[in-house]
């Protein structure tokens, strides 16, 4: 039976951890554990998502509950009518306090014991193919993914296989090329035969050479495939590793790039500039017949090289995209590979796969995220396959892995701890219930306190050209060792919160230096526009998007400024400056105001916010609302606040609810789900932006990927029901604006 490990690894000599790996979490296997009940019920739940996979793509994380009801004695139960029928005899107050008790019981009973709450963080179907892949070239496959591993996985791909045949880019999108292709190929690497699964390999090889064959799969799986065998190197366009050899003042440097676009192209550019392939074996070799409508030797692989599936291409390459590749395909890749250029690429090399091995060493190999984690585990297998390195990457390869009803996947990133702990513990604190969940508040506190990044990256990091990390908050854990400016404005406003709060009920505050190593980093990041970025100051341009060469995913070249983190930031600095009023107060002032103007800059017509890391205009007026009334704004005094309820009302059902479809993120316009079903995040995001201004009354990435955040369905209603418990029917008198 699957079980749930966290904060472990002291005893695994490759793992190397900052905090003694407080909120880590993994999955493992253990063939004793279980009895026969047990293993019933899990077959159970996992029959049930088989049945229901096109109407609920999305887990209800329920091996993770079971256990812990098992562990923590909270049973999963449907209310009883005999219970529904007591609340009928209640009023309005006590309903909403039974109910949010019960949910506050529910979920503390899955919070982990160093204090953070576990969950999945999967949806992108992109992320295990690679992984996949580069175990199998390295060998490794069989060690890292023994069968019970191999099992979960071919459960969670074919549960999100399509109708048609097909995967999407994730779990809730249409067929692509790019899902197909490289989910094809991950179960024939695991072991399925041609026709295998019950005729789903033959639809999805159908599906695939319908569309035009593996020539038309995006750049990504261009890569993926080169790499593996089954598609030649001269069909991708250059990714020049001599980038990183320009001089760091130019626009087009990769240092100046978006962190996770850079640190993805790094050892992209490795391989490219290798022109590394993996060992060639009769799975190979039949993959070259299955993946084309025409015989491997007679592809032309130039042509190749611009084509794109039509369902995949999001961002189009322009006309001056086309003509770059050209000219550096036929002209300086040439030149590059003969002597005396040949050094120029030599070089490039060495300073490409010294910045690999110092991302792994600042990440304790766990990476900014699994792409380039799986990338550079494979760069240094290419580098040397006998170095130590290979086994401290191997070591984190668990962390990224989730196991659920529909099977075994891979994360966004390794987890979502530090972010779902903050806005669990905001929720938890709305609802004026604290002192009855002490315990649960102690625990969560101090997770946020010892997840805080105590120190830059090593070194002369701007070398690296990693900005300060000192003082930051990650989305995940310590260990990852990448800061955000939302996480860590949520982990001091969190903070201070908790500040407020007696010590007996939520433990000890945070110490002032800790806050203050807060406000640095905070401060750091903000650009000269007001807005704030996630990761770092904006290097460089909008511009340089035209040279984006990812088909796939949109604004993606440089780090941009968004709603939600500038929100998060104004809030958090206020709060700040409620307790320590002396530090930097001109500084966080000036930089209230900025942020304050760069959210109404960017105010949408119709009175809306574009949410960038959730969907989407409900999220990111939610945030937009909270920065201003955090600033100082109310719904008298602005109306930028009075046209973003107009918004939102002007979008609610008439069951009540809203229910934004991720189809808005994609397309940048409001799109309602389908049959006009509420969804009971974006009801809570649009229930507290209202109430925050006193009115009565999900996520993304990349414009075009969509993640699942498996804690909102919990986190958001409590923190709503609490909201509206306070601010709504328990005040003195009900008003209108």
């Amino acid at each position: 039976m699957w079980k749930l490990t966290t904060s472990k690894g002291e005893e695994e000599p490759w793992i190397k951890s900052l905090n003694k790996n407080v909120g880590r979490q993994f999955w493992e296997f253990d063939p004793n554990l279980g009895t026969p009940q047990q293993l019933s019920q899990i077959q159970f739940f996992r029959e049930e998502f088989h049945k229901n996979r096109f109407q609920s793509k999305h887990s209800s994380d329920l091996l993770m509950r079971y256990q812990f009801e098992r562990e923590n004695g909270c049973e999963m139960k449907i209310e009883s009518k005999e219970e529904e029928e007591k609340e009928e005899e209640m009023n309005s107050v006590e309903i909403v306090k039974r109910r949010l008790r019960k949910a506050l019981v529910f979920y503390s009973s899955i919070q982990a014991e160093d204090g953070h709450w576990p969950g999945d963080y999967g949806g992108p179907l992109f992320l295990l193919p690679g992984l996949v892949i580069g175990l199998y070239i390295m060998g490794a496959l069989g060690t890292i993914f023994p069968e019970e591993h191999q099992r979960e996985i071919r459960r969670y791909l074919y549960n999100h296989q399509n109708e048609d045949g097909g995967w999407g880019l994730h779990i809730e999108g249409r067929s692509v090329m790019f899902g197909t292709c490289l989910n094809y190929v991950t179960l024939r690497l695991l072991g399925e035969e041609m026709d295998g699964g019950d005729g789903a390999m033959t639809k999805a090889r159908k599906w695939i050479l319908d569309h035009g064959g593996a020539t038309h799969v995006p750049s990504w799986g261009k890569l993926w495939l080169s790499v593996l065998g089954v598609y030649d190197w001269s069909g991708n366009n250059p990714l020049l590793p001599e980038m990183w050899l320009l001089p760091d003042f130019l626009p087009i440097h990769p240092g100046r790039m978006w962190c996770h676009c850079r640190m993805v192209y790094l050892p992209m550019s490795y391989l490219y500039g290798k022109r590394f392939v993996g060992p060639t074996n009769s799975t190979v070799l039949s993959l070259r017949k299955e993946l084309y409508t025409l015989p491997y030797h007679q592809i032309d692989w130039d042509t190749s090289r611009n084509q794109c599936a039509k369902e995949d291409l999001y961002y189009p390459h322009p006309l001056v995209q086309d003509i770059l590749w050209a000219g550096l395909h036929k002209v300086a890749e040439p030149l590059l590979m003969r002597w005396p250029f040949s050094k120029l690429r030599n070089k490039a090399l060495t300073t490409v796969i010294q910045h690999i091995h110092y991302e792994d060493d600042n990440t304790n190999y766990i990476c900014i995220g699994p792409v380039n984690k799986v990338l550079n585990m494979l760069c240094c297998w290419v580098e040397d396959p006998r170095s130590m390195r290979n086994k401290l990457h191997l070591s984190r390869i668990k962390d990224y892995m989730w196991v659920a009803e529909d099977g075994m996947k891979m994360q966004g990133y390794n987890g979502s701890q530090l972010w779902d702990t903050t806005l669990a513990v905001q929720a938890i604190l709305a609802t004026k219930m604290s002192d009855e969940y002490s315990s649960t508040l102690k625990k969560a506190h101090d997770f946020i306190k010892i997840s805080q990044v105590r120190e830059n990256s090593t070194g002369n990091f701007g070398k690296w050209y990693r900005h300060i990390s000192k003082g930051g908050w990650p989305f995940s854990t310590r260990d990852n060792g990448w800061p955000v400016s939302d996480c860590t404005a949520e982990g001091l406003k969190t903070a201070m919160l908790l500040q407020q709060m007696p010590s007996h009920i939520v433990g000890e505050a945070i110490t002032a230096d800790q806050s203050y190593d807060a406000i640095n980093f905070i401060l750091s990041l903000q650009n000269s526009n007001g807005g704030f970025p996630s990761y770092e100051p904006t290097r460089s341009y909008a511009w340089l998007e035209v040279i984006n060469p990812a088909e796939t995913f949109g604004d993606i070249i440089i780090d941009y400024q968004y709603v939600e983190c500038s929100s998060a930031v104004i809030q958090g600095l206020r709060l700040f400056l409620e307790r320590y009023p002396n530090y930097r107060k001109k500084e966080i002032e000036a930089s209230i105001s900025k942020a304050l103007d760069f959210i109404e800059s960017i105010q949408l017509a119709d009175g809306s916010w574009y949410g960038s890391w959730g969907v989407c205009y409900t999220y990111g007026t939610w945030f937009g609302i909270k920065g201003l009334i955090a600033g100082g704004k109310n719904y008298q005094n602005s109306p930028t606040i009075r046209r973003a309820c107009d918004f939102l009302l002007s979008k609610q059902l008439d069951n009540g609810g809203w229910g934004e479809s991720y189809h808005s993120c994609q397309d940048k316009v409001y799109s309602q789900i389908e049959g006009n079903k509420s969804h009971v995040a974006n009801t809570a995001w649009a229930m507290m932006a209202l109430i925050e201004a006193g009115q009565e009354i999900i996520g993304v990435f990349n414009r075009n990927c969509m993640i699942s955040y498996s804690a909102y369905r919990n986190i958001f209603p409590i923190w709503a029901l609490g909201e509206y418990l306070n601010h709504v029917l328990l005040l003195p008198t009900s008003f209108n604006v």
